[in-house]
């Protein structure tokens, strides 16, 4: 959720020290990266059954407001096992304040009060959109990153995907429109947030930690800001859903960051943001499973041709071809660049995979000119452009 998300650049960067490295390639040898891979993708797909959970206890901006400090709490953690330093001058945290409400903030509080009127099902499934309102905006945005025929088309069948899971021939019959937007203004949120990251904090020269820690730390004193101001206290408080936005703080905002950090620096980027198309199906599995929620025929059938369409939208002409020069693999890129990409969902990967940010679920996971979303939805500034 956190995510980020599109996608999905922070750096596994200059900045470390080398004890902070050490640390980061032991840590990485402890698990084969596709069990990591796996365990990223659940907790992701299951943020949005945390939220739905926690908004049954604590209104939508205390659900948010909870997994953002729990979020702050384990990043804060690695951040002094790893002896890692907060960003300098009054430029980079001017940036990440806005980075925290476009990628944090806004969106997770946008996802919770959507689950309040729509299924998590539902809710994970326009997370995926993300790729696709990246790619819109890059029309407009990014003029470096015209899009090909074929991502063309892949935002026609993406779009497509939506009309279906949202079942337009039926003129939306059942549907909760309030609740939909929301869900996708998400998501847009999250592409919003993705662009302006890659214009603003792409070579800060600061480390992927660093960013993602201060970017979710501001983001907590954002609702620490707003959420007195809209809501109570609750008369009680019930286990259940504290539990679900410990969770999905924890796990779905701070760990997996981490997670989406070490899967970029061992296997690449490109690899490391297909972990967004495994979002959707296990947002979907568990919200059938755990919450007993109704699937009709067009939902899982939109959701793969969204899924799809935002592959498609993540194709890339060679650079070779383009440019006549030589193109550098995912494990070809300079260690100083993988995985060099701010934090923030839900929502991805590269610039070569946006728009990507993890997810996010909702948290709580932001990209180089090299390095290039839920979400949430989502490894780098914010490993979570998938991240809901």
């Amino acid at each position: 959720m956190s995510p980020a998300a599109p996608p999905q650049p922070s750096p596994a960067s200059p900045s470390l020290t080398p004890t902070g490295s050490a640390l980061a390639a032991r840590g990485a040898r402890l698990l084969d990266w596709r069990v990591r891979f796996g365990a990223l993708a659940l907790i992701w797909g299951f943020s949005f059954l945390f939220i739905k959970v926690g908004t049954e206890g604590f209104a939508p901006f205390q659900v948010t407001f909870g997994r953002l400090l729990f979020g702050t709490a384990v990043l804060g953690v690695a951040l002094v096992v790893k002896r890692d330093r907060l960003p300098r001058g009054a430029r980079v945290w001017g940036h990440l304040t806005v980075a925290a409400f476009l990628l944090n903030a806004l969106p997770f509080s946008l996802f919770a009060y959507a689950e309040l009127t729509i299924p998590s099902t539902l809710a994970g499934i326009c997370n995926a959109t993300t790729p696709l309102w990246g790619m819109l905006l890059s029309l407009v945005a990014l003029s470096e990153d015209r899009p090909t025929r074929i991502r063309a088309a892949g935002l026609g069948i993406g779009f497509m995907g939506v009309l279906t899971v949202l079942g337009a021939w039926q003129g939306f019959s059942g549907l909760d429109v309030t609740g939909t937007a929301l869900a996708l203004l998400a998501s847009f949120s999250y592409a919003v947030g993705w662009i302006y990251v890659r214009r603003t904090l792409s070579d800060t020269g600061v480390s992927h930690l660093s960013l993602a820690g201060s970017q979710v730390g501001l983001a907590t004193l954002q609702l620490a800001v707003v959420t007195p101001l809209f809501t109570s206290m609750p008369d009680s408080v019930e286990v259940v859903p504290l539990l679900a936005v410990i969770a999905l703080g924890a796990l779905g905002t701070g760990y997996a960051m981490l997670l989406q950090y070490g899967v970029v620096a061992e296997v690449g980027p490109t690899t490391a943001s297909m972990v967004t198309y495994f979002i959707p199906v296990i947002a979907t599995a568990a919200g059938v499973a755990v919450l007993g929620e109704q699937l009709t025929w067009n939902t899982p059938v939109g959701a793969v041709i969204v899924l799809a369409g935002a592959a498609l939208t993540q194709t890339r002409t060679s650079r070779r071809r383009a440019t006549g020069g030589p193109r550098l693999s995912a494990r070809e890129t300079p260690p100083s660049r993988v995985g060099m990409r701010p934090a923030g969902a839900e929502r991805m990967g590269t610039r070569d995979d946006i728009l990507a940010g993890a997810s996010a679920p909702a948290s709580p996971v932001r990209r180089t000119p090299d390095a290039g979303p839920g979400p949430e939805a989502q490894a780098g500034h914010v490993a979570a452009e998938a991240h809901p």
